[in-house]
Order: structure tokens, then sequence, then C-alpha cells
């Protein structure tokens, strides 16, 4: 019994089914909009972390030493762009979608937020700079065309600094888009 016709339809069609499935589990990977906009709301509470004993060394002058919960709000995004360009692939359109609907949001909107762009530590240190500013400027413009205010938005190319994964600086983590909340020490 033949069920998809010739074996050159039925490799087709499981070449469709993995296409399918890999775009699935991808979707997956990908943060719900509600997400992105808890981690890039700032908290509206203070925490206990002036509670606890720093040791003096690390302290300026009549403040408190920086804690990890003195880092602005972010959000980490590994955004796929076609290779060696700033072309951003098909495949983040999903991410970036999400990510304009969280900034367009009432808990959102009113704030200003860094699109950092980051490589991995292959090519020279200029080039990677150069490409690095050249995404996230792409990633500015796929946000302002999904209804985001460009006056809401800054762009910094980063390059191979400021590692994700510093014990690998080829790795893929290392490649991402970083969304910064600007105003949230403001508040």
């Amino acid at each position: 019994m033949k069920l998809c016709g010739s074996p050159r339809r039925g490799v087709w069609m499981m070449l469709a089914l993995c296409c399918l499935v890999t775009a699935t589990a991808w979707a997956d990977d990908v943060p719900d909009t509600q997400s992105m906009i808890q981690s890039l709301k700032p908290l509206k509470t203070r925490s206990l972390r002036n509670l606890f004993a720093k040791p003096a060394s690390t302290q300026q002058a009549g403040r408190p030493a920086a804690t990890v919960d003195d880092q602005p709000p972010s959000l980490s995004l590994a955004i796929q762009f076609d290779y060696n360009s700033a072309h951003v692939s098909n495949s983040s359109q999903l991410a970036l979608s999400r990510l304009a609907n969280a900034l367009r949001s009432a808990d959102l909107h009113d704030y200003h937020f860094m699109i950092e762009g980051h490589t991995d530590a292959r090519g020279q240190p200029d080039y990677n700079y150069h490409l690095s500013q050249l995404r996230a400027e792409a990633v500015k413009r796929v946000l302002v065309s999904r209804g985001v205010s460009a006056d809401l938005l800054e762009t910094v190319g980063k390059g191979a600094d400021d590692p994700a994964n510093a014990a690998d600086p080829y790795a893929a983590a290392n490649r991402r888009v970083r969304v910064v909340n600007l105003d949230a020490a403001a508040n």
C-alpha cells in the first residue's frame, strides 16, 4: 500500500513535517508577551536587599553597595539574523511581534528602552561592533514597523563585549539582542 505516492514525495513530506516540528519547538522557546512585560517592568515594591550587611570595601561614601537587584529590568532574546548580515531572519518574527506587543502594552508604553546588539567573538572587534549596531538598528526598525514609537527606542552595538556565556566567547548564546528599560532607575 502506497501512502505517499512516489518515494520522492514521501521524502518531501517527511522534510515538511520536520520543519513544522522545528518551527513549533522554536515558537515554544520564545517568551510570551506577558513574560516579556514582567521582565521589562520595574518593580514597584521595595525589596529587602538593604537589610543584608554589605562589606564596607564595596560601598561608596553614604551609598549602599550595588547588587544584582540594582540592575535595570532587561530581556535577552536570541534574535536570528541572516549570516554575516543585519537582516532579521523569518524565524525571529514571532519573538519580535511579541516584543512589540509588550512594548506597546499599558505597562510599558511610556518607558524608554535601549536595544543592545551583541555578537560572539568570531571576527575582528571593529567589525563585530559595527555588525552589532546594524543588528540593533534592524530590530528597532522591525519594532517601529509594528507600532512601537521610535522616540522610545535607542540602539547600541556591543560587539563581543559583555558575553552571555563568558566561558565560551564563541557560544551561540552570545549572539543576542538585549532590551533594557532605561527609565527603571527613575522609579
